[in-house]
């Protein structure tokens, strides 16, 4: 073994989804689920709302918009975002750098490898319990903002440009996120900044970096098994070639479509506790392609963890009473809920 090598039971934990995929092994019993996962041809592509944001700081335009966003996102709980601010080919550098850093050496990966109980790193399923369903994927999880809770540790140096795209991409974030969240917030007649005040100065944004390898059993497995997101909103940057990405309305799959230099928006849980219910937070999954691998980036953003979230006080009257209980710190109860394929905002509903 090399010097300083990763310790073997390290590789087997973080790793070991590429390491099956890169060997053709089928997947074991514990990524499998009995029945399989129904990733049939007959799935229909969802018609998914397009928002145009340049359009939504406009006058002549916006009103229109944000009746599309309110739809949008009280329907599906989704759209994609177009001239958003960010060229095709910046989105295109980002998606080069993601895919080269999972095709790095297994050893260089773990230089970033997730560490006992810490947000950030690289590795898969954190698993909770023998019964655990897990999921087809390694992922690289990073703390972009604010700037005092990033750990450049677990920050890649390789490829080299990896770093400085993540920053401007992150700058980009964090403009694009506060342009939906006040556009959330008009579209249904409160204060621009009802949705951001609620989350507080210290809201935070995540990056998680996906990998799904292929599988030669991938009507048995999911690169993430149903969910809907803990966050408030998630923005996605999708694989520009590879299906995967499914939404679940009225008990049908529908394929999210690809639209290179577009964003997927994503309504998460929190969002649909602050406008008691009127926007929707999707359950969604990813499948698994037999023969290509597929990556993409989700960037959630959260609320401060001090901060209680509950309905928008505009939100609620005589008509339409509180639907969900407050909460705070939301994260951690989530994940313990996600791990036994449950909804904690199920659990919150009055």
């Amino acid at each position: 073994m090399a010097e300083n090598a990763p310790p073997a039971e390290k590789i087997e934990s973080a790793g070991r989804v590429q390491e099956m995929s890169i060997n053709g092994q089928d997947p074991p019993t514990r990524y499998c689920y009995r029945d399989g996962v129904g990733v049939g041809s007959d799935i229909p592509v969802m018609e998914i709302g397009v928002i145009d944001v340049a359009l939504l700081a406009s006058p002549s335009t916006a009103k229109l918009q944000l009746q599309n966003l309110r739809s949008a996102l009280s329907s599906f709980g989704c759209f994609m975002a177009i001239n958003h601010g960010m060229s095709g080919s910046f989105l295109e550098e980002v998606r080069s750098v993601i895919k080269q850093f999972f095709s790095l050496p297994m050893e260089e990966k773990l230089k970033y490898g997730k560490e006992g109980e810490s947000i950030n790193g690289y590795g898969n399923d954190t698993i909770l319990s023998e019964d655990q369903i897990l999921d087809w994927n390694n992922r690289l999880i990073l703390v972009l903002n604010p700037e005092h809770q990033r750990n450049l540790k677990f920050w890649p140096q390789n490829p080299h440009k990896f770093r400085e795209i993540l920053l401007e991409y992150t700058r980009e974030m964090q403009i694009l996120t506060e342009v939906i969240l006040k556009a959330m917030a008009i579209s249904l007649n409160l204060e621009d900044r009802s949705f951001l005040d609620k989350c507080g100065h210290e809201a935070s944004l995540r990056a998680r970096f996906n990998f799904f390898p292929p599988c030669s059993r991938h009507d048995l497995v999911l690169g993430l098994k149903p969910h809907s997101d803990s966050s408030v909103i998630t923005i996605v940057l999708q694989d520009s070639a590879v299906e995967g990405l499914q939404y679940l309305k009225d008990n049908q799959w529908f394929k999210v479509p690809i639209i290179p230099e577009a964003l997927l928006i994503n309504i998460g849980e929190q969002a649909e506790i602050m406008s008691n219910g009127l926007f929707k937070s999707p359950i969604h999954r990813v499948v698994i392609n037999p023969e290509r691998e597929r990556s993409s980036l989700g960037v959630f953003y959260y609320p401060d963890v001090e901060n209680y979230i509950e309905p928008v006080e505009g939100l609620v009257d005589e008509t339409r009473p509180k639907r969900y209980k407050r909460v705070k710190n939301y994260l951690p109860i989530f994940a313990q809920h996600y791990q036994q394929g449950k909804r904690l905002i199920d659990a919150l509903k009055i």
